[in-house]
């Protein structure tokens, strides 16, 4: 892949930031998952969470298998961060970014393993609950923290700041290759 040509592409992008990172930096926790089986109300309904996209193992496993990551971030300023509804109606618009970088890369002939914000909205019902295999699992991207990755440690070494203040919101995307 021709990095300097994606980076060109990625400065026309509205991203707040975006690096290279080696996944080896990215520290797997089951500790991030508690967030997912206690407060998420997508746990076991998603082939985007968990338990669907595996043990943190098998996910530390799966991305493990790619020598590079592209962490990008965007942020987005909402009226009040404590209503969740306002909050999550900004994720749309950061998915469409990682999109179109997850494009940028496989014009080049990468396709990219990308996990980014979403329990995945892609169909009505999830072919999860019928017991069934994911009917779209090229469009599909699993959340950051359902792999259990805790994005802050490399956020901090990267010198990214993750709380910008009270009503701003910071979506993370990864995209393995």
């Amino acid at each position: 892949m021709n990095r300097e040509l994606l980076e060109q592409q990625l400065a026309e992008l509205p991203l707040y930031g975006y690096f290279f990172i080696d996944p080896a930096q990215l520290e797997f926790s089951e500790r991030i998952r508690t967030i997912c089986r206690q407060e998420c109300p997508m746990y076991a309904k998603s082939w985007a969470c968990p338990p669907g996209v595996g043990s943190v193992p098998e996910c530390q496993a799966r991305c493990g298998r790619y020598e590079n990551c592209l962490m990008i971030a965007t942020i987005t300023e909402v009226a009040d961060i404590a209503d969740l509804d306002e909050t999550l109606a900004t994720r749309p618009a950061h998915e469409e970014i990682t999109n179109q970088v997850g494009a940028l890369m496989e014009a080049q002939g990468v396709k990219p393993y990308i996990l980014s914000t979403e329990a995945c909205a892609i169909c009505d019902r999830c072919a999860i609950l019928d017991g069934l295999p994911c009917r779209h699992p090229d469009k599909m991207h699993p959340c950051v923290e359902s792999h259990g990755i805790n994005v802050i440690p490399v956020l901090e070494q990267c010198g990214m700041e993750f709380q910008y203040g009270q009503n701003v919101v910071t979506w993370m995307s990864l995209l393995f290759y």
